[in-house]
């Protein structure tokens, strides 16, 4: 047997229901792989004597013969996610020592299906950010490392915390949330698999709020089909979210059929933009090949919109984190600073404190885009083109089953590049924004490495609630791509 933190989800759930593994081993090699690997500052809170009794308790449950769905897997979550009295920080000041008294839905579904919580993993805060450094908490490393050069890199964000402990064998998988891209980019900076979800497909109740039209939470694994397994257990209509949508939930699992003869695959002709490596270029063209010989039909086509998608989507999440940030006032919860002793001081003093750069940038532009004068030139202008690109998609899929691109325009950075260009920054999210502004689920699978030997990936975007087709071609592009590599130092 592979060394237990090595196993992917999928692998250690049927050792557990073959009873050839205890969840309480399982956690055990997670819990002591979690503590040796704080270097790479992956979680802000870590959970341990929580996960052995969860573990005690589903091997209780599995001699009953009365386990769920993700019994026994030991996970990590984002600190996004509210979990009840565990500190739940979206990896701010302004909450760093906020328990709250309720659980988010997602992570109820999931331990209601007997998953196991190793702790909360780092963030960029509040979810603005594209590297993971803007965490109140100090930046998350990525395990992996440049070819000869041992510089620190990123993981990418929002969700490096979460990417950085599966792709490090900490956790055998976690949530994220993806707004512009922040599961899909980490997913590619780090070498394993990320998966957002239709807008309405997984709860966003009890999970702090972003952009609430873009947010929207998934799984993040080592493999296609630990993404599926592992949004088997988040998604489900919620009554107490408005946008969380009344459907079943398919046997994601079930979709990895291993054929897709037939389908058509749609190469968007606009992703190809300027700046783009060569070699991403070339992965994509490989991409491509690797479908073709597995039986698909491929067709360019058109999303003539997509070179307003940044600007429009760095119009709409600042201008709805302004509104979502103003409750966060030293009055009602989180940090007070009481300033001068007046109501004016408190919020300046408050929000000056707890607030870092990024998160400020992005409320002033947010409050000047919604400001009396510049509404309408701005945000319902944005909204105006969001419904363009939305139907630039729409047409794309009255041809194509699904498309094909990059998912980030490079291989991950070293800590501190970029981080004096915010512009630079931005531009990370390039070709996982569209998606976002549509509402379409995206999937982010490693296929190679780059020159520097860097994980490179390729996404998939489907149809609105069509998971099952993005799924079932991502498993045959994942086994096409036969992508093996481990970070330094991890090789089983």
């Amino acid at each position: 047997m592979a060394a237990l933190t090595h196993l992917g989800l999928a692998e250690a759930r049927d050792l557990l229901v073959r009873k050839e593994l205890s969840s309480v081993e399982l956690t055990e090699a997670h819990v002591r792989a979690v503590a040796a690997a704080r270097g790479l500052n992956a979680f802000i809170t870590e959970t341990p004597d929580q996960a052995m009794a969860a573990a005690r308790e589903s091997d209780g449950r599995r001699a009953k013969g009365e386990a769920g769905l993700l019994d026994g897997l030991p996970i990590a979550i984002k600190d996004l996610f509210c979990t009840r009295g565990v500190k739940t920080t979206a990896g701010s000041r302004i909450l760093g020592n906020f328990v709250p008294p309720y659980e988010s839905t997602v992570t109820a579904n999931l331990w209601r299906a007997g998953a196991v919580m190793l702790g909360k993993t780092n963030l960029d805060e509040f979810a603005m950010g594209s590297s993971n450094m803007t965490s109140a908490f100090g930046g998350v490393e990525n395990p992996w490392r440049r070819r000869g050069d041992n510089r620190p890199l990123v993981p990418g964000g929002s969700s490096g915390g979460s990417a950085a402990a599966v792709a490090a064998r900490i956790a055998l998988g976690a949530t994220g949330t993806d707004t512009g891209g922040s599961i899909r980019q980490p997913a590619a900076f780090s070498g394993i698999t990320g998966l957002k979800p239709t807008y309405g497909r997984c709860s966003r109740w009890g999970v702090i709020a972003f952009a609430s039209s873009l947010d929207q939470p998934g799984p993040m694994g080592r493999s296609v089909r630990d993404c599926a397994l592992l949004l088997g257990g988040m998604a489900g209509h919620d009554p107490k979210d408005s946008t969380s949508v009344p459907r079943p939930v398919p046997d994601y699992e079930a979709a990895l059929s291993g054929d897709i003869r037939g389908l058509t695959v749609g190469i968007p002709k606009e992703y190809r933009v300027d700046g783009m490596s060569a070699e991403i270029e070339r992965l994509w063209d490989q991409g491509i090949d690797w479908l073709k010989a597995a039986g698909a039909n491929v067709r360019e086509v058109s999303l003539p919109h997509t070179t307003y998608a940044l600007p429009t989507y760095y119009i709409i999440a600042p201008a709805e984190a302004s509104s979502n940030l103003a409750r966060y006032d030293g009055v009602r919860y989180g940090l007070r600073e009481p300033g001068e002793g007046t109501l004016e001081s408190l919020y300046e003093t408050t929000r000056a404190a707890g607030f870092g750069d990024e998160v400020k940038r992005r409320i002033l532009i947010g409050t000047y885009v919604l400001s009396a004068g510049y509404y309408d030139a701005y945000y319902n202008k944005a909204r105006q083109v969001r419904s363009l690109i939305a139907r630039d998609f729409a047409r794309a899929f009255a041809e194509v089953d699904v498309l094909l691109t990059p998912t980030a325009p490079t291989a991950a950075f070293a800590m501190g590049e970029n981080m004096d260009d915010p512009v630079a920054m931005y531009l990370n999210d390039v070709f996982t924004v569209p998606a976002s502004l549509a509402g379409l689920p995206g999937l982010s699978l490693p296929a190679g490495l780059s020159g520097e030997g860097l994980p490179l990936g390729l996404q998939l975007i489907g149809r609105a609630f069509d998971e099952e087709t993005v799924i079932r071609v991502g498993g045959v592009l994942e086994a096409a791509a036969a992508f093996d590599a481990l970070p330094p130092g991890l090789e089983a």
